[in-house]
């Protein structure tokens, strides 16, 4: 069935480090332009995921809801869709990072050293060293929401990088039609992640962007994803 999400209130989480300031100007477009109403909670870094799991509840209190979010936000919503199969209309997940168990994921591993690197050496200087191994746009992205985030950082960081996503099993069993977008050109988000979340989940469709793509304009992770849910509405 066609999905409209007009006048739904649309929850999306932010990644790892990440802030709703970026899910705003990531989503909000592609979202006005379909009539969503999008709800973008700050990230509580010191109870990162119950925090998550805490706004999808509160917003699906008064009614259906669309979930999604940014790497780890969207594998809390997915799982919490999968959880709730009569709350969620859609999920909306950009740049998956992992299925399953995080230990060998990329972006398990960045986060783990992110949350070394801050406790051990402090803000200012993990924030140099990560300006000097990022795209520029990215470093100033994270030197941002970083800020915004300390001192609770280093232990959001350890916690995402802990999170045991929904597995390909599980996505065998979502009820929730699923749209993905994923870079084709990031190391840290492996394409081959929103691919298999999008062969494995019943009714899905994956559109690809690229880093520079995102870097110049962070709406267009939010446009592909968009895309993708109107491709299954089609």
């Amino acid at each position: 069935m066609p999905v409209d999400l007009r006048g739904v209130r649309t929850v999306l989480l932010p990644g790892t480090g990440s802030d709703d300031d970026y899910v705003r100007r990531a989503f909000g477009p592609a979202l006005r332009s379909v009539g969503a109403v999008l709800v973008a909670p700050a990230p509580e870094p010191g109870t990162l995921i119950a925090g998550y799991r805490r706004a999808l509840d509160d917003a699906a209190a008064v009614g259906p809801v669309a979930v999604g979010g940014v790497s780890l936000g969207a594998a809390v919503a997915l799982a919490w869709a999968l959880e709730h199969p009569d709350c969620a209309v859609a999920v909306l997940a950009a740049l998956p990072a992992w299925s399953g168990d995080p230990r060998e994921a990329p972006a398990a591993a960045t986060a783990r050293l992110s949350a070394h690197q801050l406790r051990s050496d402090g803000l200012a200087a993990a924030t140099a060293l990560m300006q000097q191994s990022s795209p520029a746009w990215l470093a100033d992205e994270l030197t941002r929401s970083w800020a915004g985030l300390w001192p609770a950082l280093p232990d959001a960081m350890e916690e995402a990088a802990g999170y045991v996503a929904p597995t390909r099993a599980e996505l065998t069993r979502l009820r929730t039609p699923l749209a993905v977008a994923s870079a084709s050109d990031d190391p840290v988000h492996p394409l081959h992640v929103g691919v298999e979340w999008v062969e494995n989940a019943p009714t899905a469709a994956l559109r690809t962007v690229t880093l520079a793509q995102i870097g110049a304009d962070p709406s267009a992770l939010g446009a592909a994803c968009v895309a993708a849910l109107r491709e299954l509405s089609g």
